[in-house]
């Protein structure tokens, strides 16, 4: 029996270190010299300032690898504006300076320190005796998010930083913890780290009032950097739109039709901005999104808010593109040939304010040539048929283009082939029928483009015209002699009598203000008008 329970122990401890050794080691910033050491296999912690002073056997964290990447991605992305790594290796933080480091443990031994997410001691940062924070995952129900929310909280209290609350207009306290904005499946959602950003997709850092009063308000953001000696990472990309404008490799694109490149950057402060230059030798179509990192759908733990801005070769801004539902930008768009500056940068939304908008993103740009900008074509019918006209904007020149007609809006056939200078046809026809035309044009650059669909019906034979609106009389242009009869809106009839070919007047100075309408009777047709007599 000892020696089967020996065997089960020895497997329990072999299984245990292995799960130890697989623990994904993963690292934010590794030129780093400040660490956030996110300890998941468990620790033993001797240390006066916890637990009365006894022992405390801290289990591992049980969380599968995917679910400590989450954690991961989600806490290092918090502090993707510093010169700080996020690290789950150990070596790298028994590597930093001992007064800038700490260690967040991860567990689920949580019984010595009752009701609450997780515990640490402001500014313990940086005083170098190794005494770490405790994030409690059985009390988050080991949810990534509350766990991954709940290390950035109390590593920024490490770090120097109080509580966050949230006052109403007349500075009465209302929360504590503040607990944001927006509603749970907002996507811009909002709420401050060192408030209770659980429920909130944005869990971002605050220049917002603490619980001690509504006018003394905390700067996350400068407290971090200047209370721990911490730098903000280095600028990127820089802003200023000029020839030293970062130029993206294959973005200019004489080299071929259609080009692409993806690239990564950072805005790690309220005022940064990152600037690219492209430059078109032709028409181009242009798409451009801008991604926010994160870590699921519907920008799941990003923090970025994009604000996507076009500027061109002069510094003439010429489009904005700012969602405020999402956190995202798509622009989808025609650019002339020419040198263009695009802009990307945080900002605020309904939720939260550009001081918070904060983060990475991922800019992807797609293009492709445009051969026909667009192609509008309109119609009329004429007394022996239909005109057409059309309107080009083509950056290439045209090599054909011809008439096409259809009788259902369906199939369409050639009427005929055009010059490639004609903006303009007359189609000879007595059909009565409607029908539809478009217009095909070819560039040199074998590039086929559609117009629009117009459909014509036969010109009017109406032929009895009458003013609509009068004042004392209706005027009649009739291609016959006719008799007519005049209804008022209840259909009494007021009036009868005859006219000639040509223009006849009829006297309406005795019938009041209304709605009439007058019916005509010729030889070959007939026909009702309806009058208004004002």
């Amino acid at each position: 029996m000892k020696n089967f329970t020996r065997k089960i122990l020895s497997l329990l401890i072999t299984l245990l270190s292995l799960k130890s050794f697989s623990l994904p080691i993963l690292n934010s910033y590794p030129t780093a010299t400040a660490t956030i050491f996110l300890d998941f296999d468990g620790q033993t912690v001797n240390s006066s300032l916890w637990n009365g002073g006894s022992t405390i056997i801290c289990a591992a964290a049980p969380l599968s690898d995917v679910q400590i990447e989450d954690v991961f991605k989600r806490v290092s992305e918090d502090y993707r504006s510093f010169d700080i790594n996020i690290t789950t290796d150990s070596t790298v933080f028994f590597a930093a300076p001992l007064n800038r480091r700490i260690r967040i443990i991860v567990t689920p031994t949580s019984s010595w320190k009752p009701n609450v997410g997780g515990v640490s001691f402001t500014g313990s940062f940086k005083w170098g005796d190794n005494t770490p924070a405790f994030v409690f995952s059985d009390r988050l129900n080991n949810n990534t998010k509350y766990i991954a929310d709940c290390c950035s909280h109390e590593s920024g209290h490490t770090l120097g930083l109080s509580h966050q609350a949230k006052y109403d207009v007349n500075c009465n306290l209302l929360e504590s913890y503040n607990t944001g904005i927006g509603g749970s499946s907002d996507q811009t959602s909002w709420a401050p780290i060192m408030g209770s950003s659980y429920s909130k997709n944005i869990s971002s850092w605050n220049n917002g009032p603490i619980p001690s009063g509504c006018t003394s308000h905390q700067d996350n953001l400068n407290i971090i950097t200047s209370a721990n000696n911490i730098n903000y990472r280095l600028d990127d990309f820089g802003d200023t739109l000029n020839e030293f404008t970062y130029f993206p490799e294959n973005s200019n694109t004489n080299i071929t039709s259609t080009n692409s490149f993806s690239l990564s950057g950072n805005i790690s402060k309220t005022e940064d901005k990152d600037a690219f230059k492209l430059i078109f030798d032709h028409t181009k179509r242009v798409n451009l999104s801008v991604n926010p990192f994160s870590v699921g759908v519907n920008n799941d733990g990003a923090n970025l808010d994009i604000k996507l801005m076009i500027y061109d070769g002069f510094k003439n801004l010429i489009c904005t593109k700012d969602p405020k539902e999402t956190m995202s930008v798509n622009l989808d768009t025609i650019l002339e040939k020419g040198t263009y500056f695009v802009v990307i940068d945080g900002a605020g939304n309904n939720n939260m304010s550009d001081y918070s908008s904060v983060g990475s993103y991922t800019f992807n740009c797609s293009t492709s040539k445009i051969a026909i900008r667009s192609l509008a074509l309109t119609g009329t019918a004429a007394l022996d048929g239909h005109d057409l006209h059309w309107v080009t904007e083509n950056p290439e020149a045209i090599a054909a283009q011809s008439v096409e007609i259809s009788s259902d809006g369906v199939v369409f056939t050639t009427v005929t082939n055009v010059n490639i200078r004609s903006k303009n046809f007359h189609y000879t026809t007595n059909d009565n029928n409607v029908k539809y035309y478009r217009i095909n044009v070819t560039t040199v650059s074998d590039e086929t483009v559609y117009s629009n669909v117009v459909s014509i019906k036969p010109a009017s034979t109406n032929l009895f015209k009458v003013n609509n609106l009068i004042q004392n009389q209706i005027t009649v242009n009739a291609s016959e002699n006719y008799q007519y009869k005049i209804l008022d809106i209840n259909g009494k009839m007021i009036a009868t009598g005859k006219g000639v070919k040509g223009y006849n007047n009829i006297n309406m100075n005795n019938a009041s203000k209304g709605i009439y309408v007058i019916q005509f009777y010729g030889a070959t047709a007939k026909s009702v008008e309806r009058i208004i007599k004002q």
